[in-house]
């Protein structure tokens, strides 16, 4: 096991910055070329450019389609393109797989499409032709693992090295940080000298290859600062199984499961899609609508490999409780622009799937609510505020504390637990308070954006560990969206207050990302209108209420359980005395 230094550190730092560019400005549209063919570009994140590859063709009745990739992070696989229109100087496709569209404009002098693809708003351009292949480097493909320590916590990281017709790739993971897919460029090898930069070339690797070919021993370079680190090869390719998750449901099921959809009328162009689930018999059944934490997820908001919404439906729906899922807005089949969706937006989503549940005659109307998963259990109450027939609602880890109070203790706890010292969140811990004050602060959005930028100064950045010539927008790009915006803005305590149904409130011990002691007293102080509130405390269970070992993100896809059986009986049990047993 390796200590690392500050270089070594930085160097981790720079991988966790996935945060996409600024949003360029489109030219006029001009005549339009045929789209058929094959197109190649790159696609700008904070990290550096991602290479992607779009093949177009038309079928024998006229109908355009496609295939979309990744080739810097996922060479050969290929996602479908569907609903391509080109026309009058503009193109817009939509990606499967990461339920993403792709909206441009064709620059006649430049010969390429620039446009940004809607997850993240990543800039994205694309030229003709196939993607230039990148060198072919013999003998490193497979799984690489080091494991190094940073003020007394143990950091996994891998590197993923594979080679094809495209030639080789490195990618770069660091599952503790929650960070992955990271491209790192310039992968060369000279006899048993390996070297590869780190994104944006801020840093090097340089290492020498063992005899065997099954041990990479080196060091990262930052500045004139270097941390020795040792990479062990365990796989003899990078593709890995994919993960056991046995409580998973198998068909046949003991219940109907149907394919639902319905519009938003609140939300222009929000047409929304979801499976409801309902028990054996003639009913009508209470029903859950499950709300999603923050993201764009799909229905059953997959994550690392888990189905947490599907393991909640299934056994819900079992015990005799409906259950309502949907995919995002953006996200699956739903349609809508998810990047800049707030919390109230998602509220409207959620207030549509109730309108949609009082046209059926086989639910019960008075026995509708929500249960809600993170951000889901904020979303809540926010849509409860103009919805009086709500029933019933389940927080699951649901922040009620003021949002600044959440995201500090939040950061507190996760990167402490990600190497980070406590001299270095010091460092950066008044600057977050301070972008948080200046968005709540800010009147309208834009306000809050120039208020944002005006804190990164050069002092600012030097006292971050950042280069000066780093680019503000990247840095403050996830803090300059609608919905953290709209975060920083919201006052929880009117809404909890005029909550007056039955309250089930969950969090784990373990919880790394909504603190439990003073997540659940703010729920026990704030629900003043409930005569019926639980407000529990699971022991060992983390924000995805896993059996867990120490909370960390990390272990979020390495745990085989989606979802703790005490957890899924006690919500059981608490719905049924209130809603089956009357």
């Amino acid at each position: 096991m390796t200590t690392l230094k500050a270089s070594a550190l930085a160097f981790i730092a720079l991988l966790a910055a996935v945060i996409a560019g600024p949003v360029q400005a489109q030219p006029a549209p001009q005549d339009t070329p045929d789209i058929v063919g094959e197109w190649h570009g790159n696609a700008a994140v904070a990290t550096g450019d991602q290479m992607m590859a779009l093949t177009v063709t038309r079928g024998a009745d006229g109908t355009l389609a496609g295939e979309f990739e990744n080739r810097d992070v996922a060479p050969g696989r290929r996602a479908p393109v569907s609903e391509i229109v080109a026309t009058n100087g503009r193109l817009t496709f939509k990606i499967g797989g990461i339920n993403a569209t792709y909206e441009a404009t064709w620059d006649e002098a430049a010969q390429e499409w620039r446009g940004t693809i809607s997850r993240g708003a990543t800039p994205l351009r694309f030229s003709r032709g196939l993607p230039p292949a990148k060198p072919r480097i013999e003998g490193l493909d497979g799984l690489w693992e080091a494991t190094v320590e940073a003020n007394g916590t143990r950091l996994r990281q891998i590197l993923r090295i594979s080679s094809g017709e495209w030639g080789t790739n490195l990618v770069m993971d660091s599952p503790d940080q929650y960070v992955s897919n990271v491209v790192l460029p310039d992968l060369a090898r000279e006899g048993r000298v390996v070297r590869f930069s780190a994104p944006r070339r801020a840093g090097r690797f340089e290492g020498i290859l063992s005899e065997d070919g099954d041990e990479l021993a080196g060091a990262f370079k930052v500045g004139e600062q270097q941390s020795p680190i040792t990479f062990i090869r365990t796989q003899a390719t990078a593709e890995t199984a994919p993960p056991r998750r046995p409580q998973n449901p198998t068909e046949p099921v003991p219940y109907r499961q149907e394919e639902v959809a319905f519009d938003n009328p609140a939300a222009h162009g929000v047409h929304l899609f979801g499976t409801l689930t309902l028990p054996q018999g003639q009913g009508p059944f209470p029903v859950a609508i499950l709300l999603s934490g923050s993201g764009q997820h799909d229905r059953d908001e997959t994550l690392d490999g888990h189905k947490p919404f599907l393991v909640i439906a299934d056994h819900l729906t079992r015990g005799g409780i409906a259950v309502l899922r949907f995919d995002d807005r953006g996200s699956g089949k739903s349609t809508g622009q998810a990047y800049d969706a707030t919390s109230g937006d998602k509220a409207s989503d959620a207030n549509a799937a109730f309108a949609y549940l009082l046209g059926r005659t086989d639910v019960r109307h008075d026995a509708i609510g929500f249960i809600g998963h993170s951000e889901g259990g904020l979303i809540g109450p926010i849509a409860m505020a103009c919805n009086d027939k709500v029933a019933f609602l389940v927080s699951l880890a649901g922040p009620a504390t003021d949002t600044i109070d959440l995201m500090l203790s939040q950061r507190r706890i996760m990167t402490g637990g990600e190497g980070v010292s406590e001299e270095q969140l010091a460092r950066s811990e008044a600057f977050n308070v301070a972008e948080w004050k200046a968005l709540a602060a800010a009147e309208t959005l834009e306000a809050g954006r120039a208020a944002l930028l005006e804190l990164l100064t050069p002092e600012t950045k030097a006292a971050l560990g950042l280069p000066p010539e780093t680019d503000s927008a990247l840095i403050l790009r996830e803090m300059m969206r609608a919905r953290v915006w709209y975060l920083a803005r919201y006052d929880p305590v009117p809404n909890l207050a005029r909550v007056s149904v039955p309250v089930l409130a969950q969090n784990g011990s373990l919880d790394h990302q909504t603190e439990p002691k003073s997540n659940l007293d703010a729920w026990r102080a704030r629900l003043t209108g409930s005569r019926d509130v639980t407000v529990l405390e699971l022991p060992g269970l983390n924000h995805m209420f896993q059996h867990a070992r120490t909370g960390g993100r990390g272990e979020y896809r390495d745990i085989e359980e989606t979802f703790a059986p005490e957890a899924l009986s006690l919500m059981a049990q608490w719905l049924k005395q209130r809603f089956l047993n009357d």
